[in-house]
């Protein structure tokens, strides 16, 4: 802990300047969803240095076409907003970077990812100036947290001998879940895939579906039924954008697995809209599609009332700490290295297994608790590829 002069002084500490690295490898395959199909990981290292030498720092996202506006607008426009600024302000830093969002027909997917790089990085900041870690500053103060694995991509050969291999690598590198993608095929195919994974893992072992709103409500419904008996832990956007509070609200009601949705919204308010009409029982908003730390945490303590828990979409270099500070979060989701090499890769001194008996230790340091390789951030660059 710092000494009483030393924090003192560290608190007043003004913001000079803001540095982006851009970040893009390849993946070892394309990991493919129900809508998505990815074959780079991409992320933004965020900087924020002080006139007290205090650095606050952090890397977020996996954008690849919009990364350059987003480093852009962080270059452009909210540094100019930020410097001079303390960095313990943070609320004042937030509302101020909020103008971003505002501009009638701009593409608000940049701003907020914009704002939540600045976001992540300034917390990183007060932790520092504080001498502790993130989940330790916000309350709840776990020291470890059960982790399940983001994962069940669809595989063009051998789709279900993959997921049976898959589970065994999971249980073998101590992630105690997996969150498989359907909603690619027909909901009989996909429970198909479900009772493939259920099989391998066995009784002891998380297992939820997540179709990234690729079904009707109909579809939904019918892959409830179907997965009747293989005890998933939850279904995760089972329907379409278009009319998705009301029809996860009737998928909820009649299908008898609890629902999470929540990384689709952009705010607290649509979290808030997703709560009241009584559609998910897990809200897993995501903090770098939505603004940052800040608008996670505050959407968190709106599920609490709402006696929904709280998860944070991926990004576990945040995530794991993030979960560990609120009390009703009680998941965190990672990935297996292929899918996420900078977690595995960028964060220096990372154990080669860093789960155990399904959980993660969480980091001691201060801040989010981790210092960057410099080699592999430099491999990392986008362009040295």
């Amino acid at each position: 802990m710092a000494s009483p002069d030393i924090a003192s002084t560290a608190a007043d500490a003004r913001i000079t300047r803001i540095e982006t690295i851009p970040l893009r490898v390849r993946l070892e395959r394309s990991a493919e969803g129900s809508g998505l199909s990815l074959t780079h990981r991409c992320a933004i290292v965020t900087r924020i240095h002080t006139d007290a030498g205090i650095v606050g720092e952090c890397f977020l996202g996996n954008d690849d076409e919009l990364q350059p506006r987003i480093i852009a607008m962080i270059r452009d426009e909210l540094e100019p907003l930020l410097i001079g600024r303390r960095i313990v302000a943070i609320d004042e830093a937030w509302d101020a970077t909020r103008a971003s969002t505002v501009p009638f027909l701009r593409d608000r997917r940049i701003a907020l990812r914009a704002q939540a790089c600045v976001d992540a990085a300034m917390h990183d900041a007060l932790g520092k100036i504080a001498g502790l870690p993130i989940n330790v500053m916000w309350g709840a103060a776990k020291q470890r947290i059960p982790v399940f694995a983001l994962g069940g991509y669809y595989r063009a050969e051998d789709d279900l001998g993959a997921l049976h291999d898959e589970v065994a690598e999971l249980r073998d590198f101590g992630i105690g879940g997996l969150k498989i993608k359907v909603g690619k095929k027909s909901p009989r195919e996909d429970a198909r895939r479900v009772a493939a994974a259920r099989d391998a893992a066995g009784a002891d072992f998380v297992i939820a579906a997540d179709a990234n709103q690729g079904w009707s409500r109909q579809e939904a419904l019918e892959f409830t039924r179907l997965v009747d008996g293989l005890d998933l832990a939850w279904f995760e956007e089972p329907c379409r954008w278009e009319n998705d509070r009301q029809d996860m609200a009737v998928v909820r009601s009649r299908g008898g697995i609890p629902i999470a949705a929540g990384q689709s919204e952009l705010s607290r308010f649509g979290c808030r809209e997703l709560l009241l009409a009584d559609a998910i029982d897990m809200c897993n908003f995501d903090a770098y599609w939505g603004g940052g730390p800040s608008e996670w945490r505050r959407v968190a303590a709106l599920a609490s009332a709402f006696g929904v828990t709280a998860l944070q979409h991926i990004e576990p270099q945040i995530g794991l700490m993030m979960a560990a500070g609120v009390p009703n979060s009680t998941l965190a989701e990672v990935f297996l290295p292929w899918r996420d090499p900078f977690f595995y890769r960028l964060i220096a001194d990372m154990p080669e297994r860093p789960f155990r008996d399904g959980f993660s230790e969480l980091p001691t340091g201060p801040g989010w608790g981790f210092r960057f390789d410099e080699d592999y951030l430099r491999f990392a660059t986008r362009g040295a590829e």
